[in-house]
Parts: C-alpha cells; sequence; structure tokens
C-alpha cells in the first residue's frame, strides 16, 4: 500500500478531505463575517448563532414542512437573511458610529440569548438530518472512496465564496458598496438608497452563515452548540487573513482546514490549536493579517 511519510495514502487523502470540509465552513462563515466587518464596520459576534439557525432551519423546514434539502438550501438562508435584516433595522443601525465593542458585545448578547432560547427548546443531544438521495454513497477514486455529499459541500461552498468576492470587487454593485461605507453621503447624491444597500449587505452576510448551516446539517448533528462551537476559530481565521479581506477569508479558511486535518494525521494533540498557533504567529508578524491592509 502506497504511504506518505509513513501514513497509508487512503487515511492521508481522507484527511485532506476532511479538512477541506471543514474549510469550507470556515471559508463561507469567515467570509460573512469579513463582508459585515468590511462593508459596516461591525463586529458580527452572534455569527456563529445565524449558522445554527441555518442548519435548524432546514431541519423545521423537512420536519414539520416535509420539504427537502434541496428546498431548504434556498429558503432557509432566505429565512437567516430575514432575521439579519430585523437584527439590522431594529439594533445595529444605532451602533454605527460608535466603537466597534458596542456592536460586539450587542452580537454577543443576541448570540447567548438565541442559543439559550434553542437549547431550552431543542436540548443540546442533536438533531439528525439525512443526506439528501442524489448525494449519498462514495466514488473510487482508485486511491480512496470520496463520499459525494462531501465533495459537493467543497465545490458548492467554493462556488458561493468565489461569486461573492467577484461581486463585492469587480462589479458596479460592489463598488456602491465600498463606496457608500467609506462616503455615504456622495453615493447618496448619486441617488443610491445607504441605509438600504447597508441593511441587505448585512442580510446577505448572515444569509451565507445560514447557507453554511445548511451545507453542514447532514454532516453534523443539528443542535444549538453548533454556533458556539466553530466561531472562535472562525474569528481567527478572519483575524489571520486580515479583517475585511474578501479573497483573505476564502484561502485562509480552505487553507487552515486543511492544515488542521493534516495536523490530525501527524501530531492529533495539537490538532485544536493550531490555528491559534498560526494566528500568535502571523500577529506577530503581520498584525493586519496575510491579506489585511496596512494602516
Amino acid at each position: 500500500m502506497t504511504e506518505i511519510f509513513g501514513i497509508p495514502l487512503q487515511a492521508f487523502m481522507s484527511q485532506i478531505l476532511l479538512g477541506l470540509v471543514n474549510g469550507s465552513f470556515y471559508a463561507m462563515l469567515s467570509l460573512g463575517l469579513a463582508v459585515i466587518f468590511g462593508l459596516l464596520n461591525i463586529v458580527n459576534f452572534a455569527h456563529g448563532t445565524f449558522y445554527m439557525l441555518g442548519a435548524f432551519g432546514a431541519w423545521l423546514l423537512l420536519t414539520y414542512a416535509g420539504l427537502s434539502y434541496w428546498w431548504a438550501l434556498v429558503l432557509s438562508p432566505i429565512c437567516v437573511g430575514v432575521i439579519g435584516v430585523v437584527v439590522e433595522k431594529t439594533m445595529l443601525r444605532w451602533l454605527y458610529k460608535l466603537d466597534h465593542l458596542y456592536g460586539l458585545l450587542l452580537t454577543f448578547g443576541l448570540a447567548l440569548v438565541l442559543e439559550g432560547l434553542f437549547r431550552q427548546q431543542f436540548g443540546v443531544s442533536g438533531q439528525p438530518y439525512q443526506v439528501p438521495d442524489l448525494l449519498k454513497g462514495a466514488t473510487n477514486l482508485g486511491f480512496m472512496f470520496l463520499p459525494n455529499y462531501r465533495a459537493f459541500v467543497v465545490v458548492a461552498s467554493i462556488v458561493v465564496c468565489l461569486a461573492t468576492w467577484y461581486v463585492i470587487e469587480k462589479t458596479k454593485l460592489g463598488a456602491y458598496l465600498r463606496a457608500g461605507t467609506e462616503n455615504p453621503k456622495l453615493v447618496q447624491a448619486f441617488g443610491v438608497n445607504v441605509p438600504r444597500m447597508i441593511t441587505l449587505t448585512y442580510g446577505f452576510g448572515v444569509a451565507l452563515a445560514g447557507f453554511a448551516g445548511v451545507l453542514a446539517a447532514p454532516i453534523l448533528q443539528v443542535n444549538p452548540l453548533m454556533g458556539s462551537n466553530i466561531i472562535i476559530v472562525v474569528f481567527a481565521v478572519v483575524v489571520i487573513g486580515g479583517m475585511g479581506s474578501i479573497l483573505g477569508s476564502i484561502l485562509t479558511g480552505l487553507g487552515l482546514g486543511v492544515i488542521e486535518g493534516l495536523t490530525k494525521v501527524f501530531y492529533p494533540e495539537a490538532s485544536s490549536t493550531v490555528v491559534f498557533v498560526i494566528m500568535a504567529i502571523v500577529l506577530l508578524v503581520r498584525p493586519a493579517g496575510l491579506f489585511g491592509k496596512e494602516k
């Protein structure tokens, strides 16, 4: 049997796949955080909770409405985005001119409240969610069996992330978004409704988290703690990539997922801390992050 560094090839590639799957979730969540921070200057600590709401939305749509995974993949992120719009219009709008700490404290409190409500209603044991029939099974690549659903998760995440980057960085809409956060009065002079644009941007950012939650539902058990379990790592990813850097969040999320997966092969004891070690090194060498802009 072929080995790499003394590890069977199948086990080695399996850990890379696992790392890519985790990295896909890191990339999508950190992308949403980067969009919200880069365009709205809000440190959204409730992002993990919106990820959890996306997964629960898929489970509730299946359990109580009988809607399949494919319907949930569309409807659940939209519902999460609508919740985000309500949060922005009723709470966050009053904090944009204040210190970042106020937004962090508000979203942290919101995350605790929502998580507590779901824990009281559903407990913490988790709810199972089946892989859709179309993506069950695995494909034989010769050196390993590739689970179809996990491959779909990686591809779908990369497509959504790159499409988001393209819209924000390469289109007129993205130019309006960036200009609206830096000089809203000038943009409003061109007839653009900046407050509405900011509201929709926040809604889209949390919808990305909801989309990631739906993707995660068949892999992880749907439970109220799934957001709080991942959000600290995602914040570390954002810091490493550079706060507000869209491309940095995507590349760093995927890269750190693979590094974490390989660490489980070569040094399992460090797999839960390797991301934070990398964050500490990056902050010492480049405080703005790998892709961030030095001020």
